[in-house]
């Protein structure tokens, strides 16, 4: 079995140095923020090239936290994409904001800047790109309408650690760059995780009072929080694994480049990396008009495979009340219908890189499919 992510291996390599970790959290019993929270922040912030991390308890708390404390709220609208995990979508309800789609871009699955000048209105307060599948936006542009508009910009970042736009670290382009540090991504904790980072210092000060109860210290409520606190022990291990994310990094991709070589000709559409863009390919996103069969292939070859994602969020059930139908966004139902990930971790191993493809060209090869 060939499986979809290896969180096993990863953490044998590194096995020593989170027991190491952990222990020093369970003996200075700094269980809630703490010093390695704070330690992290710093350091995760200075990766980004941001003056502030702000850490929390995950992705959603995340950019929930980065729509409060950008000002949005009942009355609002947030301009986002269909194709998302449901968060996106769910924290800007929650802030009590409305989300106003825009399609995305057919080759880099990105937000379609050409579309967000229709999209703004007089409600309008913010803007939230999605680095999908590890791909940055193409910012200047949405920057650019922002700007002109006077619309707050908050990456959705969660999938993008270490991701770059024409030199510059994801997360940093904006006001505000949220962060998932859930299990499997590029960057992830041993539970649940998740970071703000901003070059606004009035923006940090609100965010974290915000995550822990609005206390400005102890027991001195200003502002209606949350407990969004990160714990202790995922700020210490993930100050270890942070010091080996770029050499994953290059790993993940050197791996899509011999994905890319293995699988050219074949009738598989590969993602592409965009020009001034630094791919890190979270996921290894292929389109296929033959889903189905792919799928049967690669179960056949005990080949793990994921779907990202199959139904965008204007057509999920629980947004029903947006009014969207089908055929409004015709891109990202497209990518929903046709998209399929296949194994992608740093640890893989060039045979492992060889099954897959031959199970995914084994598709295209056999005969009676040709007919």
């Amino acid at each position: 079995m060939i499986p979809f992510l290896d969180l096993q291996a990863q953490h044998e390599c590194i096995r020593a140095e989170i027991v190491d970790a952990i222990a020093g959290v369970i003996d200075s019993c700094r269980f809630a923020l703490g010093p390695e929270v704070t330690a992290f922040e710093e350091e995760y912030a200075a990766y980004c090239g941001s003056a502030y991390g702000v850490a929390v308890n995950s992705g959603t708390s995340a950019l929930h936290l980065a729509l409060l404390a950008a000002g949005v709220g009942p009355g609002d609208e947030v301009i986002t994409v269909p194709m998302t995990f449901v968060a996106t979508v769910e924290a800007i309800r929650f802030s009590g904001a409305q989300p106003v789609f825009v399609d995305i871009d057919p080759y880099t699955f990105t937000m379609d800047p050409v579309q967000i000048e229709a999209a703004v209105s007089a409600r309008t307060r913010a803007i939230i790109p999605v680095h999908l599948y590890g791909q940055p936006a193409d910012m200047d542009p949405i920057l650019a309408v922002a700007k002109r508009r006077g619309v707050r910009v908050i990456e959705d970042a969660c999938q993008a650690h270490g991701a770059e736009y024409k030199g510059r670290r994801s997360g940093s382009l904006g006001e505000l760059g949220c962060f998932s540090f859930y299990p499997g991504k590029n960057l992830g904790a041993v539970g649940e995780g998740g970071m703000v980072v901003t070059d606004d210092a009035t923006l940090a000060v609100k965010l974290r009072m915000m995550r822990d109860w609005g206390q400005e210290k102890k027991y001195h409520h200003v502002l209606r929080g949350f407990n969004y606190r990160m714990d202790g022990i995922q700020g210490a291990v993930l100050r270890v694994k942070l010091r080996y994310l770029e050499g994953w990094t290059e790993a993940r991709r050197a791996h899509a480049r011999r994905y890319d070589e293995l699988l050219a000709d074949c009738g598989i559409e590969t993602p592409c990396e965009a020009a001034g863009r630094r791919h890190v390919y979270h996921i290894y996103a292929l389109r296929t008009k033959h889903r189905d069969r792919i799928q049967q292939a690669l179960d056949a070859a005990h080949i793990q495979w994921g779907l990202h994602y199959p139904v965008p969020v204007h057509l999920l059930e629980a947004h029903a009340d947006l009014g969207y139908r089908l055929g409004r966004f015709p891109v990202s139902e497209k990518l929903a219908a046709e998209e399929i990930s296949i194994p992608m971790y740093p640890e893989l191993e060039e045979a492992s890189l060889q099954e897959v493809a031959r199970g995914l060209r084994s598709v295209y090869e056999d005969a009676a499919f040709a007919r």
